[in-house]
């Protein structure tokens, strides 16, 4: 614990590093580190929010310029689409016939979703909203050969993902063989990241549930960090993305992850 004697610009000195280093922080979390009230803490970050140096988001920080807004499931269905169709078809390309697959909310892992509908005996898991949706108004289309649905319970989010313990509560009394799930931030020291302190509580439980992980995010989420971690780079079995990732960024994930795909291109790397 650091020194609850700390001047104030002392104090939010401290406090940024943190959120440099980090990329976000969590009220609570500096409230127990540096020893003060939560409405010292508040009024440290609106100083920095005023200075520019972080962005103020529900229950903490994040660095300034990260994208720390939830946007909802309509706004970033048409973000970095021809991306998420190349990512989209190299990951469904993972799923076997027969399995029992799970899904997560985000328009990244709906568009996997959208390729799934062919794929014979699949039983698909899925908080997401828009994704059992799909699969509901579609399987009439495929000869009975879509997919069979089981949509956990839970609280809608902006995102349109079932959150909260009834969800966690479901998930966990679940084995699936694969779980396809996206993130609104990736990055080398966060791993994957989002601004819903509840969604990520179900990101992991729906993680724990899977014995393969497939991460799917298209270049333009390196380097984002949302409030709260759900899996470390360690984790994921393999991440597919698309060939906009920067070189760097490739190296980091082909270090870090299971398996790294890069779609739109020749390079598939086993890490």
């Amino acid at each position: 614990m650091a020194d609850p004697g700390l001047l104030g610009p002392q104090r939010r000195a401290l406090i940024l590093d943190l959120v440099k280093r980090s990329g976000a922080v969590r009220v609570a979390d500096l409230v127990e580190q540096l020893g003060v009230s939560d409405m010292t803490i508040r009024r440290d970050l609106d100083a920095l929010a005023r200075a520019g140096e972080v962005e103020k988001i529900y229950g903490g920080a994040v660095a300034s310029g990260a994208r720390a807004e939830e946007p909802g499931f309509e706004a970033k269905t048409h973000l970095a689409s021809g991306a998420k169709a190349a990512l989209a078809d190299a990951a469904a390309a993972l799923v076997e016939p027969g399995s029992v697959v799970a899904v997560s909310a985000g328009t990244t892992a709906y568009a996997v979703a959208s390729r799934l509908l062919q794929v014979r005996g699949l039983t698909v898991v899925t908080n997401s909203l828009p994704v059992a949706d799909l699969l509901r108004d579609n399987v009439a289309d495929v000869a009975g050969t879509g997919p069979t649905l089981l949509l956990t319970g839970g609280t809608p989010t902006p995102s349109a993902a079932l959150v909260g313990p009834l969800a966690d509560q479901a998930i966990r009394s679940l084995y699936v063989d694969l779980l396809i799930i996206g993130a609104h931030g990736v990055s080398e020291r966060a791993g994957l990241t989002t601004p819903n302190l509840a969604e990520a509580q179900t990101n992991r439980a729906l993680i724990a549930a899977a014995r393969r992980v497939v991460a799917v995010a298209d270049h333009s989420k390196w380097g984002v960090v949302g409030l709260s971690a759900f899996a470390a780079l360690t984790e994921i079995d393999c991440f597919v993305t698309d060939d906009g990732l920067d070189a760097p960024a490739r190296a980091a994930l082909e270090e870090s992850v299971g398996r790294l795909i890069v779609a739109g291109s020749a390079e598939d790397s086993a890490g």
